[in-house]
């Protein structure tokens, strides 16, 4: 079974919107303008890269990276890899020709079935209703979170609200930096 990594810039309490300067959202681009910038806070980010054999997005996030990322050096290990998109909306011509192969799956059953087959980690990137709707599911394995010390208010959550048991998660790997931003690894507990 392949194991689905869920990678994440998140502020202390939890919101995932525009991290990197995405337009229409107060605070964008809080994990630069508003945080030191430390080269080895970022040093899971490039083994993310190396270690990934898929990637699996949204919608939204699929339509907002791929116009970018296959021509950004810093995302050069992604460019061939296989992408799944999940939406009932996309269709193969809102697919970009430039960034490897890309897949649309249409439900979460789609997603368990493709954890099933053989291969590597598939990282999630983005997409904070995608990753809402794979926890609620119990279809997340492990947690890459940055999280940066700020509190952001309103904006997009990681997790839901939905009303559940506890998910205990086992923390593998841990850092805090200079710039305060701490590294968490976590692998859901099952």
């Amino acid at each position: 079974m392949r194991t689905l990594i869920s990678s994440a810039f998140v502020s202390l309490d939890g919101v995932v919107e525009a991290p990197g300067g995405e337009e229409g959202y107060r605070n964008a681009g809080w994990t630069f303008k508003d945080v030191e910038f430390l080269p080895e806070a970022y040093e899971l980010k490039g083994r993310e890269q190396q270690e990934a054999t898929a990637m699996l997005l949204g919608r939204v996030s699929y339509e907002a990276f791929s116009p970018v990322w296959p021509g950004m050096a810093d995302f050069a290990d992604y460019k061939e890899m296989p992408k799944y998109v999940v939406s009932t909306t996309l269709t193969d011509d809102g697919l970009v020709s430039d960034w490897g192969p890309t897949t649309i799956l249409r439900t979460l059953d789609e997603v368990a079935a493709l954890k099933e087959t053989e291969g590597g980690p598939i990282i999630v990137h983005g997409s904070a209703s995608l990753n809402r709707a794979l926890s609620d599911a119990g279809l997340i394995d492990r947690y890459h979170l940055l999280v940066f010390p700020l509190l952001l208010g309103a904006g997009k959550r990681l997790f839901s609200t939905t009303d559940k048991d506890a998910q205990k998660l086992k923390v593998v790997e841990h850092e805090t930096y200079a710039n305060g931003v701490q590294k968490q690894v976590l692998d859901v507990v099952r």
